[in-house]
C-alpha cells in the first residue's frame, strides 16, 4: 500500500509541473487559436475616450525619469483627458528636483514628493486617493499605472483604452519588450520566459477574460475596479487584479500596447528580485484561496494551473524526489536512476553552466535550465520569508542596464 501512495506521488508531482508549464499553456493556445479580444473597442478618435489618470511611484529613478518623462508627453491621447500623478517615495537623490521641474511646464503633471518611505503600493493608494479627489471614481475614469523604468509608446493608452468600451473589462495589461539582451548572464532565458508569459496571457484573455495578472510595468485599471492595496504587501498588481475578478470584472492582455523596459543580466540581483516576488505569491496565493480551489470553472482553473501550480513547483519536485529516494530504499531501482536524473537536472547542469559561463562561454538551453532552477530556489527563499512574516513592502530597486538612456 505504501509503495503505491509515493508511486502516485511521484508522478503525481511531475504531472503537476508538466501540467503548468507545458499542458496548459498548450491547452490555452489551443482554445484561443482563431479567435481574438477585440469585438467592442474605441476608435482612436473617439470622442467618447474616457478620462485617464496615470499613477507612478519613484524611488530614486534619476537615472531613467528624465526618458520616462519624455514617452509620458510623447503619448497619443487627448490632453484635455489625460492627467499625471507622480509620487516619489522619499527619493535621496536628483529625481525629485527633475520631476518638480517638469512639472512647471506640464500642466497636467501633478507631483507628490513624499517625505517617508511607505513602498510603492503605498505610493499608489495615495496618488489614487489624489486622482478621485479631482474625477471620483467610475466606468469612464480609466488608471494606467506604470513604473519608471518602463519606456511607452505613443499609442500604448490608445491600445490599452479602447478595450474599456467594452463595459466587461476591468484591466487591461500592456505588451512588455525587454532590450539589452546578451550573451552573458540571464537576460536571454528571462527574455524566453516573459515573452512566453505575455502571450500565455494574452490567450487567457482571450479565452475567458481571465489574464492572470498585469506584468506591472504598465496597465489599465478601471478606476471603479480599484482596491487599495493593504498596508506589507508585495505583489499589488497580482492583488488588484484579484479584487477586480472578485467584482465581476474581466481582464484582457494588448499586444500592441508595447512598452520596453530593460532587463538584468545578473543572477544575484535577480534572484533577490524573484524572492521578493514570491513572498508575496504566496501572500496573495492565500489571500485568494477561494478563487483557485477547487479548480473548477474558467477563472479557477486558470489561476490553479498558471499560477499557483507554478509557485507550489520547487515544493512538487522535493516531493517527488522523496518518493523516489524512499522507493529506490524499498528495493525499487527504477526509482533511483530516476532520482540520480533528477538531481543532474537540478544541480548538475546548473553547475556545468555556472562553469562554462565562467570560461565565457554561454549556452541557452543551460543558462535556462539555471534560470529555472534559480526561479525554484527563489521561491523557497520567498515561501520563508513568508512564513516569517512581512513587515513591509519597502524594497530597493534592482539595477537594470539601460541602453541609449533606458529604451
Amino acid at each position: 500500500m505504501l509503495d503505491i501512495l509515493l508511486h502516485i506521488a511521484f508522478w503525481g508531482c511531475l504531472a503537476a509541473v508538466f501540467h503548468t508549464y507545458l499542458a496548459y499553456p498548450l491547452l490555452v493556445k489551443w482554445l484561443a487559436s482563431g479567435k481574438s479580444n477585440n469585438s467592442l473597442v474605441f476608435t482612436p478618435h473617439d470622442e467618447n475616450l474616457p478620462l485617464v489618470s496615470i499613477l507612478m511611484s519613484l524611488y530614486n529613478e534619476e537615472r531613467v525619469i528624465q526618458d520616462k518623462l519624455l514617452s509620458l508627453e510623447q503619448l497619443d491621447y487627448p490632453r484635455e483627458k489625460l492627467r499625471l500623478y507622480i509620487g516619489s517615495d522619499a527619493s535621496s537623490d536628483a529625481t525629485n528636483g527633475i520631476v518638480a521641474e517638469a512639472s512647471k511646464r506640464l500642466p497636467w503633471l501633478h507631483f507628490s514628493p513624499f517625505t517617508n518611505r511607505r513602498g510603492k503600493p503605498g505610493v499608489i493608494n495615495e496618488l489614487a486617493e489624489l486622482a478621485f479627489k479631482v474625477v471620483p471614481a467610475g466606468e469612464t475614469h480609466i488608471f494606467v499605472i506604470t513604473d519608471a523604468n518602463v519606456m511607452l509608446t505613443p499609442d500604448v493608452l490608445q491600445q490599452l483604452v479602447k478595450h474599456f468600451k467594452n463595459p466587461e473589462i476591468a484591466l487591461v495589461d500592456a505588451h512588455m519588450v525587454h532590450t539589452g539582451m546578451q550573451q552573458q548572464g540571464i537576460s536571454r532565458s528571462e527574455e524566453l520566459y516573459i515573452s512566453s508569459e505575455v502571450l500565455l496571457k494574452h490567450r487567457e484573455g482571450i479565452c475567458w477574460g481571465a489574464m492572470m495578472g498585469p506584468f506591472g510595468g504598465c496597465y489599465a485599471v478601471r478606476s471603479n475596479y480599484f482596491s487599495p492595496v493593504p498596508p506589507a504587501y508585495l505583489v499589488d498588481d497580482f492583488y488588484i487584479a484579484m479584487r477586480a475578478f472578485e467584482q465581476g470584472g474581466k481582464a484582457v492582455n494588448e499586444l500592441h500596447a508595447r512598452c520596453y523596459e530593460a532587463v538584468s543580466h545578473k543572477i544575484s540581483q535577480e534572484y533577490r528580485r524573484k524572492a521578493r516576488i514570491a513572498a508575496g505569491n504566496f501572500q496573495n496565493m492565500t489571500t485568494f484561496t477561494r478563487m483557485w480551489w477547487p479548480p473548477l470553472g474558467a477563472l479557477r482553473f486558470a489561476f490553479f494551473s498558471h499560477k499557483v501550480l507554478r509557485w507550489l513547483t520547487p515544493f512538487l519536485l522535493l516531493a517527488a524526489m522523496a518518493a523516489a529516494l524512499v522507493l529506490f530504499v524499498r528495493g525499487n531501482i527504477y526509482y533511483g536512476y530516476l532520482l540520480v536524473m533528477m538531481l543532474f537536472a537540478l544541480i548538475g547542469i546548473p553547475v556545468i553552466d555556472f562553469i562554462l559561463q565562467r570560461l565565457q562561454i554561454n549556452i541557452l538551453p543551460l543558462r535556462s535550465a539555471r534560470y529555472f532552477v534559480i526561479m525554484n530556489l527563489a521561491l523557497l527563499t520567498g515561501f520563508m520569508r513568508f512564513i516569517n512574516g512581512i513587515k513591509n513592502n519597502v524594497w530597493e530597486p534592482v539595477h537594470r542596464y539601460h541602453p541609449g538612456g533606458g529604451r
